[in-house]
């Protein structure tokens, strides 16, 4: 991605300027790869300034400033890291335990997905590695490499990271999702519900958060209805994968009509 950008800027500056030839193409590469090196430095220290986040080293730094070129599932990185990193220091201060630290392993959270070398570890695995190797604390190395459970969870802050990767992924927006594949799913959601008798009709809404279920009156109770909304959440929960969560409600409505003449 990185690359991929200092060939944008290059090309945009190549044709603006009219001078296209060898000599020349080098020499606004370099000086594009300068800036964005720079641009990539800079965004680095803003960010860990702006978070409070103190004596981390220099390497780390410019990698949170490349996490700005990169993405995941089309959520940028640095902006799903940053929110990762307050949701944890929110989360730990409400359980009192030490915000600062969660944070910081928050914000570092994916920084094994900026390396452009292939490597045979996955990026929770190398994140903890690369911090291991720059100095960062036990409790933030555990955290980074067990945010899969890929390493057991050791310290207090391990799962809060979990959960608010968790939930800065899964907010409904957050990521792109293939068009078919999200279709799918929603067909799928409202094709289990009708499979249950007395059921009119269902509908999925808030991006498939929510499946509303209209059942008819005259064949399902007030009770059976609470019963059927708990029966089609656990045969989602059993058989469906889904990010976050999907509430179920069912809707039982029943109309009386006359006519005065």
């Amino acid at each position: 991605p990185l690359r991929r950008e200092v060939a944008r800027l290059s090309l945009q500056r190549l044709v603006a300027d009219g001078r296209i030839h060898p000599s020349r193409i080098e020499e606004v590469v370099e000086k594009t790869k300068k800036q964005i090196e720079d641009q990539v430095r800079e965004i680095g220290e803003r960010t860990v300034m702006e978070l409070s986040i103190h004596g981390m080293h220099k390497e780390l730094i410019r990698m949170v400033g490349r996490m700005r070129f990169r993405s995941s599932y089309g959520q940028n990185l640095l902006m799903h890291s940053r929110e990762t990193a307050n949701l944890c220091a929110t989360m730990a201060s409400e359980l009192k335990l030490n915000a600062k630290l969660a944070k910081r392993a928050g914000l570092l959270h994916d920084i094994g997905k900026v390396p452009d070398e292939e490597s045979e570890l996955s990026h929770a695995l190398l994140g903890a590695r690369l911090a291991e190797r720059y100095g960062e604390q036990p409790a933030v190395v555990n955290a980074i490499g067990a945010h899969h459970e890929e390493m057991p969870m050791e310290y207090t802050i391990a799962p809060i990271v979990q959960a608010c990767d968790a939930i800065s992924g899964a907010r409904p927006g957050a990521r792109r999702e293939i068009m078919q594949q999200y279709l799918q799913r929603i067909k799928d959601l409202e094709n289990l519900a009708m499979s249950y008798d007395g059921v009119e009709k269902a509908y999925a809404v808030q991006a498939g958060r929510e499946l509303r279920v209209i059942v008819e009156a005259d064949k399902i109770t007030d009770n059976q209805s609470d019963t059927l909304s708990f029966e089609i959440a656990q045969k989602i929960q059993t058989e469906m994968t889904f990010p976050g969560q999907i509430k179920v409600t069912v809707i039982r409505e029943k109309r009386a009509v006359n006519v005065a003449r």
